[in-house]
C-alpha cells in the first residue's frame, strides 16, 4: 500500500513538472547548456539508478538536476555534483572511494547558460557534525536540548557561527562561476527542511525533543547565510526550498517525506538525505522559480 502511495506521488509530480515546463518555456528563457554543481543534496545518493562518473559520488540519474534537464529540454547537461563536496571542491578535486571527482568548476564553459549550485552544508563539517553527534546525546536528556547545549560555548552558538563563514565561502563560489560562465543564469539552491516545525518522530529523527527546534534554527541560519551571499553577489538568484518543503520533512507520513531519516535505505535514500520524491519536489520549486 505504501508503495502505491509513493508511486502515485511520483507520477503526480511528473505530471506537475510537465505542466510547469510548458509554462516556463512560454514565459521564460530557453536554456541550451546546463551545468549542475553541488553536494549530496544535489547528487542524490542511493536514489536509483546510480551514475558511474564516479560511482562513489552517489550521483543519481533521478536527482533534481536530471529532472530539471529533462523538463527544460536542454541541449547539453553536465552534472558534476558529488556527495561530501564543500565549497573548496569547486576548484579542488575531491577524493572518493575508488576514484576522484574533478574540480566542479571544470564543467563550466563560456557558453554555459544555466548553472544550479547547492553547496555549503558540508563546510566546517556542520551537517556531518549535527547528524553524527546529536542522536547520541538524546538519551542523556530526551525532552531537553543536549545537542544545542554541547555546541553553545560561552553563550555563542558555534554551529551558527560556522554557518556565517559558510556564507562568505559561497560568495567566492559565485564569483568563480561568473568568471567562467559570464552569460549563465546562476541559481543557488537552498536546503529543504529536515525536521518538522512541530512534533517529534524519534524513531526517524533520533534527536532530543528540544533539539528539533534548534536543528531547524541552524538550517534556517544556513539558508539565510547562503541567501545573503546571493544578495551580496548581485548576479545570481536564490531558490528557497525550506519554505516549500513544509509538510515534507523526514517525519511526514504516507509517502509525503522529501527527506529520509536515520536509517539508510538501499534503492531509496542515504540516511538524512533526499528521496526521489524530494528531488522531484525541489525540481518543481526550481521550475516555478524560472517561470
Amino acid at each position: 500500500m505504501r508503495f502505491r502511495r509513493v508511486l502515485f506521488a511520483a507520477v503526480s509530480t511528473v505530471v506537475l513538472l510537465i505542466a510547469s515546463t510548458t509554462a516556463a518555456t512560454a514565459a521564460g528563457r530557453s536554456y541550451r547548456n546546463y551545468v549542475a554543481l553541488g553536494d549530496s543534496y544535489t547528487s542524490g545518493p542511493l536514489i536509483p539508478l546510480p551514475r558511474l562518473d564516479p560511482l562513489f559520488c552517489g550521483k543519481s540519474t533521478q536527482n533534481y538536476p536530471s529532472i530539471l534537464a529533462a523538463a527544460l529540454r536542454v541541449r547539453s547537461y553536465t552534472d558534476i555534483s558529488c556527495g561530501g563536496a564543500d565549497t573548496t571542491n569547486m576548484t579542488r578535486s575531491q577524493s572518493v572511494f575508488l576514484g576522484s571527482n574533478p574540480p566542479q568548476f571544470s564543467a563550466l564553459r563560456a557558453n554555459t547558460d544555466l548553472v544550479t549550485v547547492g553547496i555549503g552544508g558540508n563546510d566546517h563539517g556542520v551537517f556531518g557534525t549535527l547528524v553524527g553527534t546529536c542522536p547520541s546525546l538524546r538519551a542523556s536528556d530526551p525532552t531537553g536540548n543536549p545537542c544545542q547545549d554541547k555546541f553553545t560555548v560561552g553563550g555563542v552558538d558555534t554551529m551558527k557561527a560556522k554557518v556565517v563563514e559558510t556564507g562568505k565561502n559561497v560568495e567566492k563560489v559565485l564569483a568563480g562561476i561568473h568568471a567562467r560562465s559570464p552569460r549563465a543564469d546562476v541559481l543557488v539552491i537552498g536546503y529543504p527542511r529536515i525536521a518538522p516545525e512541530s512534533g517529534y518522530c524519534p524513531k526517524i529523527l533520533p534527536f532530543a525533543e528540544g533539539d528539533y527546534a534548534w536543528l531547524n534554527s541552524v538550517e534556517k541560519a544556513l539558508n539565510s547565510a547562503i541567501e545573503k551571499a546571493v544578495a551580496a553577489d548581485g548576479k545570481a538568484s536564490f531558490v528557497d526550498t525550506f519554505g516549500p518543503s513544509a509538510g515534507h520533512d523526514a517525519c511526514a507520513s504516507n509517502g509525503a517525506a522529501w527527506i529520509n531519516g536515520q536509517h539508510t535505505k538501499l534503492l531509496a535514500a542515504a540516511a538524512y538525505h533526499p528521496y526521489r520524491t524530494g528531488m522531484a519536489g525541489v525540481a518543481g520549486v526550481i521550475l516555478r522559480h524560472l517561470r
